[in-house]
């Protein structure tokens, strides 16, 4: 008679693996933001295809044989390029109202957290799941977009008339557009939670991301060292000065003292060159930016709003996993 071997089920044999809790978590987070997750898969399809699209249709109208002047005027009316980087930069401040502020606000408000925390999940898991949750989505299509939109202006860009400095490129190109897109949802989510009201949280952020757009575009030229050069009269712009942004500009004499660019701005031209000659003007002078040293003001720019960023954020997860709910 054959013996037949049996293996004595261990503990927990025939039964199905238990999920870990941060997997159950993560799928609370997708199932309660299941529309919000669409949102921002929507954004991903949707606005990559927006930029090619206007990317090939500028193409298009380039080697129709449109050039010079004509060709910045046309395209800037034709395009839909202004549409488009108006688009981009709206973006990040809807993140932040209707995605980040509501985030941890509508749980307290509702009290969804207080269900959630009694089932084995503590605070600082629910929150960093909630955080992880929405800076991932926001990093990674403020990346994609940032990326599509700074090679289709680079590859346009004499035709382009808006300035490199000015909001609508600089504020989304480079590292510049994801480090706001990531700044203003981790003020979005501080808000919330100190809130703990959707639609108030929501206003104060509005209010909120307002003001950083006031503040940021007057500090965004504070970044880098500006530069200063002189040539004569009426000699026409140095080559140096292509593509620069003027930051301010004189007139000035041989040993260097300056005066307003306005100091001879007489009524007639005998006596605006009377004045020139009595004062021993002889320089135009240029105080600017050049465009070499945009990625320099770009990095320095992200760098401290992702620095504000991750404030905001260990702020938010200490706050929640250090006081009551």
């Amino acid at each position: 008679m054959s013996a037949v071997l049996t293996e004595t089920p261990g503990p927990g044999a025939g039964h199905a693996p238990r999920r870990r809790l941060p997997r159950g978590l993560a799928w609370l987070v997708l199932t309660q933001h299941r529309t919000l997750t669409y949102l921002y898969l929507a954004v991903l399809v949707l606005g990559p295809l927006w930029i090619l699209y206007q990317h090939h249709r500028m193409a298009g109208q380039i080697d129709a044989g449109i050039s010079g002047a004509d060709a910045r005027m046309q395209l800037a009316g034709n395009s839909g390029f202004d549409q488009l980087a108006a688009g981009l930069t709206s973006l990040p401040v809807l993140i932040a109202v209707f995605a980040a502020a509501p985030l941890l606000a509508g749980d307290r408000e509702h009290g969804t957290v207080q269900l959630v925390t009694t089932q084995s999940v503590t605070r600082g898991r629910w929150v960093a799941a909630k955080v992880l949750w929405c800076l991932g989505l926001t990093g990674v299509a403020g990346i994609v977009l940032s990326v599509l939109f700074t090679w289709s202006w680079r590859s346009h860009r004499e035709y382009v008339m808006t300035s490199w400095l000015d909001g609508q490129i600089f504020d989304n190109t480079g590292p510049v557009f994801p480090a706001l897109c990531l700044f203003l949802a981790a003020a979005g989510m501080t808000v919330g939670l100190l809130v703990k009201r959707q639609l108030a949280a929501m206003g104060i952020t509005f209010v909120f991301c307002f003001a950083v757009q006031i503040v940021w575009a007057e500090v965004r030229d504070r970044f880098a060292a500006t530069r200063t050069v002189s040539f004569p009269i009426d000699s026409g712009e140095p080559a140096v000065l292509d593509n620069a942004y003027e930051v301010d500009r004189w007139i000035g004499t041989a040993d260097g003292k300056l005066f307003g660019w306005g100091h001879c701005a007489e009524p007639t031209e005998a006596a605006s060159d009377a004045c020139i000659k009595q004062n021993g003007i002889v320089n135009d002078v240029v105080e600017y930016l050049g465009y070499d040293q945009m990625g320099a003001l770009q990095w320095t720019g992200a760098g401290i709003l992702l620095a504000g960023a991750a404030l905001l954020t260990a702020f938010t997860v200490w706050r929640v996993a250090r006081t009551p709910l």
